[in-house]
């Protein structure tokens, strides 16, 4: 089963797609409360780490279970979400 998932690893994909559909995801569990912006990390570390260096979220290395959005990245996440799951307000 490990080989499985190292194999899944080594794949090719285009990882600006999966950092936007991770961020869009974020969207869905974020809530705003005193601090900013939180969601739940939950996702992919290396996703969550190409999000913190692209300025989306606060470092997501800490024992929270959640992380801070960003202004641009609550922003951003607010329009992924719509756009990939077709939102209709």
């Amino acid at each position: 089963m490990g080989h499985a998932i190292e194999s899944e690893r080594a794949m090719e994909y285009n990882k600006d797609k999966v950092d936007e559909m991770v961020l869009a995801l974020l969207y869905l569990t974020s809530s705003h409360g005193r601090f900013g912006t939180r969601a739940w990390k939950g996702m992919d570390w290396e996703a969550m780490d190409r999000l913190y260096n692209k300025g989306y979220i606060g470092n997501p290395k800490t024992k929270a279970l959640s992380v801070v959005l960003t202004e641009e990245g609550e922003k951003l996440s607010k329009e992924l979400f719509y756009r990939y799951f077709e939102v209709k307000e």
